[in-house]
């Protein structure tokens, strides 16, 4: 199989450059189109609805932090801009829908290393296999010590 479009998904932690070099490796090899994705979760998921507070200011310096990041992120590893995306809602949920829209064949995520099946099902690797109309590479990462 030959893929023609490849979605990594980061989360711009320390181990987001290692998960992109391995999936451009595999973009140069197959001679596909590589796009970066990082999803920013909405303030009202991670801290719960029932909060009565508006987010909305917050959201937005958030948002605005998150995509001065992911340029830098991508600029240094050679991403052009319109291969990078940036998107609102639950990484299990986005990263599966981008893909769709891109018609990518192969998202890529890392996933770091855990130990039984309750921390598995959890994941958000887990969550973009269960999800995805496409094939799902999951790139084992070390967290750092």
């Amino acid at each position: 199989m030959s893929y023609k479009t490849i979605l990594v998904a980061v989360d711009l932690g320390e181990t987001s450059a290692d998960v992109v070099r391995k999936a451009s490796a595999m973009a140069t090899t197959y001679g596909a189109q590589l796009h970066v994705l990082h999803a920013v979760e909405p303030l009202s998921i991670t801290y719960g609805g029932d909060i009565p507070m508006d987010f909305s200011s917050i959201q937005d310096e958030i948002y605005q932090q998150a995509d001065e990041q992911l340029d830098r992120f991508c600029a240094e590893l050679g991403i052009t801009e319109a291969q990078r995306h940036l998107v609102v809602g639950r990484p299990e949920n986005e990263i599966p829908e981008t893909a769709k829209a891109l018609e990518a064949d192969l998202i890529v995520v890392g996933s770091h290393a855990r130990f039984g099946l309750a921390v598995l099902l959890g994941s958000t690797a887990d969550g973009v296999l269960h999800g995805a109309a496409c094939d799902v590479l999951a790139i084992r990462v070390k967290r750092p010590d």
